[in-house]
């Protein structure tokens, strides 16, 4: 049973998650309809070598709210360099964003080779700390999500130009602060994926439902089990995307599609 101290833990966790998603769901979607998967984890690491840049450097550190617009700066920079390259190479799209994503990632460890806390810092960029997300550090995420998600409703053909990598990388970089790079990937894909294939009727609302169910199930069992929070978080949002899939995948077979199948 949660005592009062651990669902003061619990809870602005998975209000985290929730404001996480709540972007993250149309965003992946997105991704997956332009075929460029790697995108969020190219965006999410070179933030994380932003906030990297911004720990090496004391001078930058010292100025207030570096670790947020260092990491949104160097995200910016990534975004429009993709966007760039959306244009020149549309073909090998998909494999420089790979590559500008190993790079990003070599360049993180090169950087912390020396720090005496570069693997614990290097940890918390990719695993990220959302058991530890106190409500003072929701406030920002909250309001830029809230302009976000407004400008899909009142502008929603921008997710289908330029305008997609420039909102793309403001939301990662504060997702990034948020709950680390490997949450922000799964946050991004796997509710997509869920709903990938599904063409029936309130596709956007099972993908919240994935990752809601995902996350607080994570979110108990790390609890529950002394469990890294990001991992099992990952764990149980690709069980819950895999028995979504699973799950809408025979409700959105017609009875037509049914009968072909019996009869061959």
């Amino acid at each position: 049973m949660f005592d009062l101290e651990l669902m003061s833990i619990l809870l602005p966790a998975f209000a985290a998650g929730v404001l996480v998603l709540s972007t993250h769901v149309v965003l992946g979607r997105q991704v997956l309809k332009r075929g460029i998967i790697f995108i969020d984890l190219a965006i999410a690491q070179v933030a994380a070598l932003g906030a990297i840049v911004a720990h090496m450097d004391h001078r930058v550190e010292d100025i207030p709210f570096s670790h947020v617009w260092m990491p949104a700066l160097f995200a910016l920079a990534g975004a429009g360099f993709i966007a760039w390259l959306s244009k020149r190479m549309a073909d090998e799209l998909e494999a420089m964003i790979g590559c500008f994503y190993v790079l990003s990632a070599v360049a993180a460890m090169l950087l912390l080779a020396n720090d005496p806390h570069g693997a614990e810092l290097l940890k918390q960029l990719m695993s990220g700390q959302i058991l530890w997300v106190s409500w003072s550090q929701l406030l920002l995420p909250t309001v830029v999500y809230a302009v976000v998600l407004l400008t899909f409703i009142l502008r929603p053909q921008i997710l289908d130009g330029a305008g997609f990598y420039l909102l793309f990388a403001l939301v990662i970089t504060l997702s990034v602060e948020l709950v680390g790079v490997y949450l922000v990937f799964s946050t991004l894909i796997l509710p997509a994926l869920a709903l990938n294939k599904y063409r029936g009727k309130g596709p956007l609302f099972y993908a919240y439902l994935v990752g809601l169910i995902g996350y607080l199930l994570g979110l108990v069992l790390s609890a529950t089990f002394d469990l890294p929070s990001g991992a099992a978080i990952v764990a149980t949002l690709a069980v819950s995307a895999l028995v979504f899939r699973l799950a809408l995948a025979k409700l959105s077979t017609s009875p037509v599609e049914m009968a072909s199948k019996h009869r061959l």
